[in-house]
Protein backbone atom coordinates (compact mmCIF):
# COMPACT_ATOMS: atom_id res chain seq x y z
CA UNK A 1 0.00 0.00 0.00
CA UNK A 2 1.05 3.62 -0.58
CA UNK A 3 -0.11 7.04 0.55
CA UNK A 4 -2.35 9.34 -1.48
CA UNK A 5 -1.31 12.95 -2.04
CA UNK A 6 -3.61 15.73 -3.22
CA UNK A 7 -2.04 19.06 -4.21
CA UNK A 8 -4.06 22.25 -4.72
CA UNK A 9 -7.02 20.33 -6.14
CA UNK A 10 -9.84 22.45 -7.58
CA UNK A 11 -13.18 21.86 -9.29
CA UNK A 12 -15.19 24.79 -10.61
CA UNK A 13 -18.68 24.93 -12.07
CA UNK A 14 -18.70 28.44 -13.49
CA UNK A 15 -18.27 30.74 -10.49
CA UNK A 16 -19.01 27.94 -8.02
CA UNK A 17 -15.96 26.35 -6.37
CA UNK A 18 -17.04 22.79 -5.54
CA UNK A 19 -13.43 22.04 -4.53
CA UNK A 20 -11.26 24.99 -3.59
CA UNK A 21 -7.50 24.24 -3.77
CA UNK A 22 -7.43 21.29 -1.40
CA UNK A 23 -4.11 19.97 -0.05
CA UNK A 24 -4.30 16.58 1.65
CA UNK A 25 -2.11 13.54 2.33
CA UNK A 26 -3.77 10.26 3.27
CA UNK A 27 -1.25 8.07 5.04
CA UNK A 28 -0.54 4.46 4.16
CA UNK A 29 -3.09 2.25 5.94
CA UNK A 30 -5.05 5.22 7.32
CA UNK A 31 -8.83 5.48 7.69
CA UNK A 32 -9.55 9.11 6.79
CA UNK A 33 -13.05 10.57 6.69
CA UNK A 34 -14.24 13.52 4.62
CA UNK A 35 -16.96 15.03 6.80
CA UNK A 36 -19.27 17.94 6.16
CA UNK A 37 -22.79 19.11 5.34
CA UNK A 38 -24.44 18.51 1.98
CA UNK A 39 -22.82 20.50 -0.82
CA UNK A 40 -19.47 20.99 0.93
CA UNK A 41 -17.49 19.12 -1.76
CA UNK A 42 -16.71 15.84 -0.02
CA UNK A 43 -18.28 13.52 -2.64
CA UNK A 44 -16.86 15.65 -5.48
CA UNK A 45 -13.42 15.16 -3.94
CA UNK A 46 -13.94 11.41 -3.66
CA UNK A 47 -15.13 11.13 -7.27
CA UNK A 48 -12.14 13.19 -8.44
CA UNK A 49 -9.83 10.68 -6.72
CA UNK A 50 -11.75 7.81 -8.34
CA UNK A 51 -11.52 9.43 -11.76
CA UNK A 52 -15.28 9.84 -12.16
CA UNK A 53 -15.07 13.63 -12.04
CA UNK A 54 -12.38 15.66 -13.82
CA UNK A 55 -10.91 18.44 -11.62
CA UNK A 56 -10.26 21.94 -12.93
CA UNK A 57 -6.74 22.11 -11.52
CA UNK A 58 -4.22 20.54 -9.16
CA UNK A 59 -2.79 17.04 -8.90
CA UNK A 60 -3.53 13.63 -7.36
CA UNK A 61 -0.77 11.07 -6.76
CA UNK A 62 -0.82 7.54 -5.42
CA UNK A 63 2.70 7.00 -4.20
CA UNK A 64 4.91 8.16 -7.09
CA UNK A 65 2.20 7.54 -9.70
CA UNK A 66 0.26 10.54 -11.00
CA UNK A 67 -3.45 9.82 -11.32
CA UNK A 68 -4.26 13.40 -12.28
CA UNK A 69 -2.11 16.42 -13.00
CA UNK A 70 -3.67 19.44 -14.70
CA UNK A 71 -0.33 21.08 -15.47
CA UNK A 72 1.07 17.93 -17.13
CA UNK A 73 -2.29 17.02 -18.72
CA UNK A 74 -2.41 13.63 -17.02
CA UNK A 75 -5.80 12.06 -16.33
CA UNK A 76 -5.68 8.29 -15.79
CA UNK A 77 -9.05 6.64 -16.64
CA UNK A 78 -11.00 5.24 -13.66
CA UNK A 79 -10.58 1.63 -14.78
CA UNK A 80 -6.78 2.00 -14.81
CA UNK A 81 -6.41 3.55 -11.35
CA UNK A 82 -6.99 0.25 -9.47
CA UNK A 83 -9.14 1.96 -6.84
CA UNK A 84 -12.13 0.35 -5.14
CA UNK A 85 -15.31 2.43 -4.81
CA UNK A 86 -18.42 1.46 -2.83
CA UNK A 87 -21.46 3.58 -3.62
CA UNK A 88 -24.30 4.51 -1.32
CA UNK A 89 -26.70 2.44 -3.46
CA UNK A 90 -24.49 -0.75 -3.43
CA UNK A 91 -25.01 -1.09 -7.25
CA UNK A 92 -25.29 -4.90 -7.27
CA UNK A 93 -26.40 -6.50 -10.54
CA UNK A 94 -29.95 -7.77 -9.81
CA UNK A 95 -29.79 -10.56 -12.42
CA UNK A 96 -26.53 -11.99 -11.02
CA UNK A 97 -26.02 -14.16 -7.97
CA UNK A 98 -23.65 -13.09 -5.21
CA UNK A 99 -20.93 -15.28 -6.75
CA UNK A 100 -21.49 -13.78 -10.21
CA UNK A 101 -21.48 -10.22 -8.86
CA UNK A 102 -18.23 -10.97 -7.07
CA UNK A 103 -16.58 -12.58 -10.07
CA UNK A 104 -17.49 -9.80 -12.53
CA UNK A 105 -14.61 -7.37 -11.72
CA UNK A 106 -12.17 -10.28 -11.95
CA UNK A 107 -13.60 -11.50 -15.26
CA UNK A 108 -13.13 -8.12 -16.94
CA UNK A 109 -9.53 -8.11 -15.65
CA UNK A 110 -8.86 -11.48 -17.30
CA UNK A 111 -8.42 -13.49 -14.08
CA UNK A 112 -8.72 -17.24 -14.69
CA UNK A 113 -11.67 -19.32 -13.47
CA UNK A 114 -9.83 -21.16 -10.69
CA UNK A 115 -8.24 -17.99 -9.32
CA UNK A 116 -11.59 -16.16 -9.59
CA UNK A 117 -13.31 -18.80 -7.46
CA UNK A 118 -10.54 -18.63 -4.86
CA UNK A 119 -10.63 -14.84 -4.58
CA UNK A 120 -14.44 -14.72 -4.44
CA UNK A 121 -14.52 -17.22 -1.57
CA UNK A 122 -11.77 -15.37 0.30
CA UNK A 123 -13.46 -11.99 -0.05
CA UNK A 124 -16.87 -13.30 1.02
CA UNK A 125 -15.32 -15.03 4.01
CA UNK A 126 -13.82 -11.69 5.08
CA UNK A 127 -17.32 -10.17 5.33
CA UNK A 128 -18.92 -13.39 6.66
CA UNK A 129 -21.07 -13.89 3.55
CA UNK A 130 -19.53 -17.11 2.22
CA UNK A 131 -22.79 -19.05 2.75
CA UNK A 132 -24.70 -16.80 0.32
CA UNK A 133 -22.88 -17.52 -2.96
CA UNK A 134 -25.98 -18.61 -4.86
CA UNK A 135 -28.41 -15.97 -3.65
CA UNK A 136 -29.59 -12.97 -5.69
CA UNK A 137 -29.46 -9.42 -4.29
CA UNK A 138 -33.24 -9.28 -3.72
CA UNK A 139 -32.88 -12.32 -1.44
CA UNK A 140 -30.50 -10.44 0.87
CA UNK A 141 -31.11 -7.88 3.59
CA UNK A 142 -29.75 -4.35 3.25
CA UNK A 143 -26.84 -5.16 5.54
CA UNK A 144 -26.01 -8.29 3.58
CA UNK A 145 -26.11 -6.40 0.28
CA UNK A 146 -23.78 -3.81 1.77
CA UNK A 147 -21.29 -6.53 2.74
CA UNK A 148 -21.41 -8.05 -0.73
CA UNK A 149 -20.80 -4.63 -2.31
CA UNK A 150 -17.76 -4.14 -0.08
CA UNK A 151 -16.45 -7.66 -0.77
CA UNK A 152 -16.87 -7.12 -4.53
CA UNK A 153 -14.68 -4.04 -4.23
CA UNK A 154 -12.01 -5.88 -2.24
CA UNK A 155 -11.94 -8.97 -4.47
CA UNK A 156 -9.66 -7.39 -7.10
CA UNK A 157 -7.29 -6.09 -4.39
CA UNK A 158 -7.48 -2.31 -4.95
CA UNK A 159 -4.66 0.01 -3.95
CA UNK A 160 -7.12 2.34 -2.19
CA UNK A 161 -10.65 1.91 -0.82
CA UNK A 162 -13.18 4.72 -1.39
CA UNK A 163 -16.49 4.62 0.49
CA UNK A 164 -19.32 7.04 -0.37
CA UNK A 165 -21.75 6.96 2.59
CA UNK A 166 -22.05 3.14 2.36
CA UNK A 167 -24.03 2.79 5.60
CA UNK A 168 -26.67 5.45 4.96
CA UNK A 169 -29.30 2.97 3.70
CA UNK A 170 -29.14 0.82 6.85
CA UNK A 171 -31.38 1.19 9.89
CA UNK A 172 -29.95 2.78 13.04
CA UNK A 173 -29.08 -0.42 14.94
CA UNK A 174 -27.56 -2.11 11.90
CA UNK A 175 -25.46 0.98 11.16
CA UNK A 176 -23.87 0.72 14.60
CA UNK A 177 -23.00 -2.96 14.08
CA UNK A 178 -21.76 -2.24 10.56
CA UNK A 179 -19.37 0.44 11.84
CA UNK A 180 -17.72 -2.09 14.13
CA UNK A 181 -17.06 -4.78 11.52
CA UNK A 182 -16.09 -2.23 8.86
CA UNK A 183 -13.39 -0.75 11.11
CA UNK A 184 -12.22 -4.24 12.14
CA UNK A 185 -12.00 -5.28 8.49
CA UNK A 186 -10.06 -2.16 7.51
CA UNK A 187 -7.56 -2.75 10.31
CA UNK A 188 -7.25 -6.42 9.39
CA UNK A 189 -6.48 -5.65 5.75
CA UNK A 190 -4.44 -2.51 6.43
CA UNK A 191 -5.94 -0.89 3.33
CA UNK A 192 -5.81 2.90 2.98
CA UNK A 193 -9.42 4.10 3.14
CA UNK A 194 -11.22 7.37 2.41
CA UNK A 195 -14.74 7.54 3.79
CA UNK A 196 -17.36 10.16 2.95
CA UNK A 197 -20.18 10.96 5.35
CA UNK A 198 -22.24 13.80 6.83
CA UNK A 199 -22.81 11.74 10.00
CA UNK A 200 -20.62 13.15 12.78
CA UNK A 201 -21.01 10.11 15.05
CA UNK A 202 -19.98 7.79 12.23
CA UNK A 203 -16.89 9.89 11.50
CA UNK A 204 -15.86 10.06 15.17
CA UNK A 205 -16.29 6.30 15.61
CA UNK A 206 -14.46 5.12 12.48
CA UNK A 207 -11.68 7.55 11.65
CA UNK A 208 -7.99 7.80 12.35
CA UNK A 209 -8.28 11.41 11.15
CA UNK A 210 -11.17 13.59 10.00
CA UNK A 211 -11.03 16.25 7.28
CA UNK A 212 -13.98 18.56 7.90
CA UNK A 213 -15.08 20.40 4.76
CA UNK A 214 -17.00 23.64 4.25
CA UNK A 215 -17.69 25.33 0.91
CA UNK A 216 -15.18 23.20 -0.97
CA UNK A 217 -12.30 23.66 1.48
CA UNK A 218 -10.86 21.63 4.35
CA UNK A 219 -11.38 23.75 7.48
CA UNK A 220 -9.88 21.30 9.99
CA UNK A 221 -7.82 18.12 9.65
CA UNK A 222 -7.15 16.25 12.87
CA UNK A 223 -7.80 13.18 14.98
CA UNK A 224 -11.45 12.69 16.04
CA UNK A 225 -10.85 13.77 19.64
CA UNK A 226 -9.07 16.93 18.51
CA UNK A 227 -11.91 17.85 16.13
CA UNK A 228 -14.51 17.22 18.85
CA UNK A 229 -12.76 18.91 21.79
CA UNK A 230 -10.95 21.71 19.97
CA UNK A 231 -12.95 22.80 16.91
CA UNK A 232 -11.10 25.45 14.92
CA UNK A 233 -14.15 27.65 14.20
CA UNK A 234 -17.70 28.40 15.29
CA UNK A 235 -18.93 26.43 12.25
CA UNK A 236 -17.12 23.34 13.50
CA UNK A 237 -18.26 23.83 17.08
CA UNK A 238 -21.85 23.95 15.83
CA UNK A 239 -21.48 21.08 13.34
CA UNK A 240 -19.68 18.56 15.56
CA UNK A 241 -21.78 17.20 18.43
CA UNK A 242 -24.27 19.23 20.46
CA UNK A 243 -23.52 22.84 21.28
CA UNK A 244 -24.96 26.00 22.79
CA UNK A 245 -23.83 29.48 21.76
CA UNK A 246 -24.07 32.30 24.29
CA UNK A 247 -23.83 35.98 23.39
CA UNK A 248 -21.12 37.75 25.37
CA UNK A 249 -19.37 41.11 25.58
CA UNK A 250 -15.66 41.49 26.38
CA UNK A 251 -15.51 43.65 29.49
CA UNK A 252 -11.72 43.61 29.90
CA UNK A 253 -8.69 42.85 27.76
CA UNK A 254 -7.00 41.02 30.63
CA UNK A 255 -6.25 37.29 30.89
CA UNK A 256 -8.53 35.07 28.82
CA UNK A 257 -9.40 31.46 29.59
CA UNK A 258 -8.34 28.91 26.93
CA UNK A 259 -9.08 25.22 26.38
CA UNK A 260 -12.44 25.20 28.14
CA UNK A 261 -13.22 21.71 26.83
CA UNK A 262 -13.02 19.03 29.57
Amino acid sequence: MVELTIDSLSKHYGDVHAIDRIDLTVRDGEFLTLLGPSGCGKSTTLFAIAGLDVPTGGAIRLGERALFDAARRIDVPPEKRNLGLVFQSYALWPHMTVAQNMAFPLTIRGVGRVERRKRVEEALELVEMDEYLDRYPHELSGGQQQRVALARTLVFRPALLLLDEPLSNLDAKLRIRARVWLKQLQRQLGITTIYVTHDQVEALALSDRIAVMQKGAIVQLAAPEEVYRRPSSSFLADFIGSSNFLRARLASAGALVHNLAP
